[in-house]
C-alpha cells in the first residue's frame, strides 16, 4: 500500500462473471461495464448479459480452449487463475503474465452451482447431486480471495448494492478493506459449501466411514457420532440483545426445517432472545400431543398445560392451572386458533402466541394487541437431529428426546393397577414432564395439569413445590416425576396430599422401598424404564 494511495484502492479494468443465481446480474453489470470495466464471462451468463445488450467476452477466448466435458471444464486455466493470482507490485509476476499474454483479472463475481437446492428435492438421485458439485467456481473464489490484495471476489447478489455504492463513491475502484471483507465472506461460503456436500455424501453408504466394531458400544450409543461434524449457520435476524440487556444476540437458521427459527411473525413487537427460547419450549411441548394441546410457559418450564377437543378449552385448562404464572406468558397451541381462542388469549397479558396456524378473525383479534407477538410455526421440526448445548471450550452434542410412550410399555409395579382414567392423567402427566426442568414432578388429571414442580436441587422439594403451588385440587390427582425416587420421602409427600397413582422411570437401587411406599397408601405406581432429564 503506497503513501500516495492509504487506503489500497484498486481500479477494476477486468471482470469475470459466472453465477447461478442471476438475480441483479444485468443491473450490476451495467455498474461494470459504466465504469469502463471488461466483462468476461462462461455460458448461460455470457448469454444472459448478451440479451441485455452488454458486450461480453468469452472465456474461452481467453484460455483458447472451448468449454468441454459436459461445462466440467470452463475456467481451470493458467490464464484464468494466472489473472487472478498475479501479485500487481510484483515484478517478477509482471514479467511472468507478460510472457504467456496473461492479462490481470481485478473482480471476479461468482455463485456456485445449486447444491443444497438440488440435494432437497425429493427424490434427487445420487448422480444428479454430484453433477451440482461446483469445481471451477469455488477454485476461482478460493485464487480471487487469496489475492484479496490486488482483486476483488462477489460470491452473492446481496453484495452487488454495496459494491456499486463502493464503485461510485471511488471512480471505479475499491478500496482494500473492502477487498479484505469481500474475501472473508468468500472463504466463508466455501467453506459452507464444502460443509454441505460432505454432510450429503456421508448419507450415502459407499461414502461413509466405517462403523466401530459392534461389541464395543452397547445401546444408543452404538450408532455413535462423526469424528468432525460441520455446522453452518446463516444469521436469519440480529437480535435486540440476549437473555439480558448488556448482552449481544441474532438468530440463525441451523439447515433443519420447521420449528421455531423459521416461524412467521404476524404481528406484535420484534421477538427477543427469551422470546425465542420460551417459545420453543412452548412449541416442543404441545407437537407432543396428538390431540389439541394448549401450553402456557414461563422461564421454559410449563406453568399449564390443556388439552381438549377444541383450541379455546384446551387454552382454559391450561390456564386454570396457575393463572398469576401465565400473566406475561408463552402461550402455544398444536391445532390453528380460531376466533374464540384468540380472544380467550387476549383476556390476560400475554408475550408471544404460537401455533400452526391461525384464521382470519383470529389474527385480527390477536392483531388488535400491538405488543402480543403472533408466530405462525407450520409444520413441526421433525422427531430426529441434534440437541446442541454450549460449555466452555467446546459443544455438547445428542440426539433429541424423541421419545414418546405407548400405555403398552408401562409396567406396574404395585398391587394395585391404575383404572382407565387414571392411566390416560398419567400419560398425560409424562409427556408434560418431559418437557420440565429437572428436578421434576407434574400433578394432573387426564388432559390438565394440576400442579408443578420444577427445576428444584432435591426431588422432594420438587413434590411440595408442585403441591403448594397448585390452584387446583391436588387431591385425587396423579404423578409423574421425570426421575426415579431415590428414596420414599418423595412418594410419602405426595401421598399426603392425597394423590392416586404415580409415573416414574423405575432403576433406583432403593426402588423395592418406593414400591412399598406406594402400597401403604394404596398407590398405583408404573414404571416407564426411560428418564426424561432436561437440564
Amino acid at each position: 500500500m503506497s503513501e500516495q494511495n492509504p487506503a489500497g484502492l484498486r481500479k477494476i479494468r477486468r471482470a469475470l462473471l459466472s453465477v447461478s443465481d442471476k438475480t441483479g446480474l444485468v443491473d450490476f453489470a451495467r455498474t461494470l461495464a459504466g465504469s469502463g470495466v471488461e466483462i468476461l464471462s462462461t455460458g448461460g451468463t455470457a448469454r444472459a448479459l448478451r440479451e441485455a445488450g452488454l458486450a461480453v467476452r468469452d472465456v474461452s477466448d481467453i484460455t483458447g480452449f472451448p468449454e468441454m466435458l459436459d461445462g466440467r471444464v470452463k475456467t481451470l486455466h493458467p490464464r484464468i487463475h494466472g489473472g487472478l493470482l498475479a501479485l500487481r507490485d510484483n515484478d517478477e509476476h509482471a514479467r511472468a503474465l507478460a510472457e504467456h499474454g496473461i492479462e490481470p483479472i481485478d473482480m471476479v463475481v461468482i455463485n456456485l452451482y445449486p447444491f443444497e437446492e438440488t440435494v432437497a428435492r425429493e427424490g434427487v438421485t445420487l448422480e444428479e447431486a454430484v453433477e451440482q458439485i461446483d469445481i471451477g467456481g469455488p477454485a476461482m473464489i478460493r485464487s480471487a480471495a487469496k489475492n484479496f490484495r490486488d482483486v476483488a471476489v462477489i460470491v452473492s447478489p446481496t453484495q452487488y448494492e454495496w459494491i456499486t455504492h463502493e464503485l461510485k463513491k471511488h471512480g471505479g475502484a475499491l478500496a482494500l478493506a473492502t477487498r479484505g471483507e469481500l474475501a472473508v465472506s468468500a472463504f466463508d461460503h466455501t467453506s459452507d459449501y464444502d460443509a454441505a456436500v460432505h454432510e450429503y455424501l456421508l448419507q450415502h453408504d459407499q461414502f461413509a466411514p466405517a462403523a466401530a466394531p459392534a461389541q464395543e458400544l452397547e445401546g444408543p450409543a452404538a450408532e455413535g457420532f462423526k469424528e468432525t461434524i460441520h455446522l453452518t449457520l446463516s444469521k436469519i435476524d440480529d437480535l435486540r440483545y440476549g437473555e439480558n440487556p448488556h448482552q449481544r444476540a441474532a438468530l440463525f437458521y441451523t439447515g433443519e426445517e420447521g420449528g421455531v427459527a423459521q416461524a412467521e411473525v404476524l404481528g406484535g413487537k420484534e421477538m427477543s432472545f427469551n422470546n425465542y427460547v420460551d417459545a420453543d419450549a412452548a412449541w416442543q411441548l404441545v407437537c407432543d400431543f396428538d390431540e389439541a394441546a394448549c401450553a402456557v410457559i414461563k422461564h421454559t418450564n410449563p406453568s399449564g398445560v390443556g388439552t381438549a377437543a377444541t383450541a379455546e378449552e384446551a387454552y382454559r385448562k391450561a390456564l386454570a392451572t396457575d393463572p398469576v404464572s401465565a400473566f406475561g406468558g408463552i402461550v402455544a397451541f398444536n391445532r390453528a386458533v380460531d376466533e374464540r381462542a384468540a380472544r380467550a388469549v387476549t383476556e390476560i397479558f400475554t408475550e408471544v402466541v404460537i401455533a400452526p396456524d391461525y384464521d382470519e378473525a383470529a389474527l385480527e383479534v390477536l392483531r388488535s394487541k400491538k405488543n402480543l407477538r403472533v408466530l405462525r410455526a407450520g409444520a413441526a421440526a421433525p422427531p430426529g437431529g441434534l440437541d446442541i448445548k454450549r460449555i466452555t471450550g467446546g459443544l455438547l452434542l445428542q440426539t433429541r428426546d424423541a421419545h414418546r410412550l405407548d400405555a403398552s410399555e408401562l409396567k406396574v409395579v404395585t398391587k394395585r393397577a391404575p383404572t382407565e382414567e387414571e392411566t390416560k392423567a398419567l400419560l398425560f402427566a409424562w409427556t408434560v414432564c418431559k418437557h420440565t426442568k429437572s428436578n421434576a414432578i407434574v400433578y394432573a388429571r387426564a388432559g390438565q395439569t394440576v400442579g408443578v414442580g420444577a427445576g428444584q436441587m432435591s426431588r422432594v422439594d420438587s413434590v411440595r413445590l408442585g403441591a403448594m403451588r397448585a390452584v387446583l385440587p391436588v387431591a385425587g390427582s396423579v404423578l409423574a416425576s421425570d426421575a426415579f425416587f431415590p428414596f420414599r420421602d418423595g412418594l410419602d409427600e405426595a401421598a399426603r396430599h392425597g394423590i392416586t397413582a404415580v409415573i416414574q422411570p423405575g432403576g433406583s437401587v432403593r426402588d423395592a422401598e418406593v414400591i412399598a411406599a406406594a402400597d401403604e397408601h394404596g398407590l398405583a405406581m408404573v414404571f416407564t424404564g426411560v428418564r426424561h432429564f432436561r437440564h
